[in-house]
Formats: C-alpha cells, sequence, structure tokens
C-alpha cells in the first residue's frame, strides 16, 4: 500500500532525542487502543518482512512488555521495556530496549492530539542515554522501521474502519 502520510523524524545534532510526528486518519482512542492492545500491536509494529510474537504485555502504568521480531531469513531481534505512564487515549510513556544492544535504554513519551474530521496526530519525543547510543538507532534503521510500521497501521485502521 502506498501512503500520501509520511512520517517525520527529527534528530538534532548533539543532543540525545529523537522527535516523530505522524498523523492519522482514524481517532485518538482507536491510535492508542492499536499502541496498547496486544493483538493490534503486533499486526503492525516494525517492518513488513518480520512476524511479530508477544510475548509479555501488560499494557498498564507500572506493566511491562517483550516482543520478538522474526523474518524468513532466520533472523530475529527482540525488544522490551516498562510502561511507566498509559493515560487514554492521550499519553503514553514507556522505555524501550533492543535486546542486541543491551543497556541501551531510551524513554519514550507520546502525546495522541485529537485533529478535524476524526484524525489525530501522534507526537513522540525519546531520549537516549547519550547522542552515540541515540545515532546508533537511527543508524540501524530506526526511521524506516518506524515509517514501515505507521504505514502498517494506516491499514490496520483502515481495516477496522
Amino acid at each position: 500500500m502506498t501512503t500520501t502520510k509520511t512520517t517525520q523524524v527529527s534528530a538534532e545534532p548533539g543532543l540525545p532525542f529523537v522527535d516523530v510526528v505522524r498523523e492519522f486518519d482514524a481517532s485518538a482512542e482507536r491510535v492508542y487502543r492499536a499502541h496498547v492492545d496486544p493483538e493490534l500491536f503486533r499486526q503492525w509494529v516494525g517492518p513488513r518482512r518480520y512476524a511479530t510474537t508477544i510475548d509479555r504485555f501488560d499494557a498498564r502504568s507500572g506493566g511491562s512488555y517483550r516482543f520478538v521480531q522474526s523474518g524468513d531469513d532466520g533472523l530475529t531481534f527482540a525488544f522490551h521495556g516498562s510502561f511507566h505512564e498509559l493515560t487514554e487515549p492521550r499519553r503514553m510513556v514507556q522505555t524501550f530496549e533492543f535486546e542486541g544492544a543491551p543497556g541501551h535504554v531510551s524513554l519514550d513519551a507520546a502525546e495522541i492530539e485529537p485533529l478535524e474530521d476524526g484524525r489525530c496526530r501522534l507526537t513522540v519525543h525519546s531520549t537516549f542515554q547519550s547522542v552515540a547510543a541515540r545515532d546508533a538507532m537511527l543508524e540501524a534503521g530506526m526511521t524506516d522501521g518506524m515509517s514501515e510500521g505507521y504505514e502498517r497501521l494506516d491499514e490496520l485502521l483502515g481495516r477496522e474502519a
């Protein structure tokens, strides 16, 4: 599927942050639910070439998650973190750690803003422990994976409409 929407990613030189902005043709409630419902989450997160398996997903303030992405090429990638704040349908704060680079944890704060015509805007501010850790995630394909995942989320939301 081709989308006209883009995922805007910015990473200012010398700062350990990544900011992401993406609009969706769906309500804030539906986009929030797609982030906290493990069955929905596994259907859209990450690149198409990987299938996602949920190991655990306790979506509540104080809960944790772990998921594994596997490709036909035999490669697997695991990720885990903790949910620090879930305020439906507007705010999600959680940690994120790629198990292939242990100890490099980011703190992600996401805000979902309702827009006109039942649409919404997702804004994510990720804080990394260092500029080097941030740059490593960007170089590993973070931007492409997020963009493709959000395209998949568009498709999922379209099917559920």
